[in-house]
This record gives C-alpha cells, structure tokens and sequence, in this order.
C-alpha cells in the first residue's frame, strides 16, 4: 500500500516534491477531470491511501465533488481560499497542510515552518 496526492497540475506537483520527505507518488488531473478520468484513477489506487490537494477555485471544487460522489474514500487535503491555488500557497502553509495529513517533510533551505 502506497501514498497518492491527486492534483491539478505540474507547478502544484513541483512544489510537493520540494516539500515531501517520504515516498509519495504525486499524480496530474492536468485540469479536466471527467468520470472516466475518475474511475481510472480509482482502479489504479484502489489499494493506496489516496489523498486531493486541488485548488480552491470554481474547477477544484467541481473536481473535488466529483472525488467526494465516486471516490468516497479519499482524503481531501485543502488550501487556503486567500491563495487560490496549490502553485501559489507558500511552502509554510504546504508544509502545515501536509504535516497535518502526517506526511513526513523537509523545508528548502532558507524556509522556516
């Protein structure tokens, strides 16, 4: 049994990995996300502890129904509304998020959490 975070884009699996200090497989929508998109996405997690980090904009909710209806069993990971998107939250608040969900982290030099 693995660990998935689902999000949107490449920036938002870019700056997980400067934050991520364990083997997590950070996976794309790239955006849409359809039910068929979906019921992949479960069929091939089906056995991981699956968590949502999406942004908090008018698509991330609309995607984040979607997970809620078909795939019940995942964990939703939120972003403060004030930053919109997953790209452009400080690594502090990520790194907050994160830990929350006990994941195991590290900050970029420089950055204090």
């Amino acid at each position: 049994m693995g660990r998935v975070i689902i999000v949107e884009g490449k920036t938002d699996k870019q700056r997980l990995q400067q934050l991520l200090d364990e083997p997590v497989e950070i996976v794309c929508t790239y955006g849409t996300l359809g039910v068929v998109k979906l019921e992949e996405l479960i069929a091939k997690f089906s056995d991981d502890e699956v968590c949502v980090l999406l942004d908090a904009d008018h698509a991330g909710d609309k995607a984040r129904r979607l997970f809620k209806q078909e795939f019940p069993n995942v964990r939703h990971l939120y972003t403060q509304r004030m930053y919109r998107e997953v790209a452009t939250t400080p690594l502090t608040v990520l790194a907050q998020i994160l830990v929350g969900a006990h994941f195991a982290v590290k900050m970029p030099e420089g950055e204090d959490m």
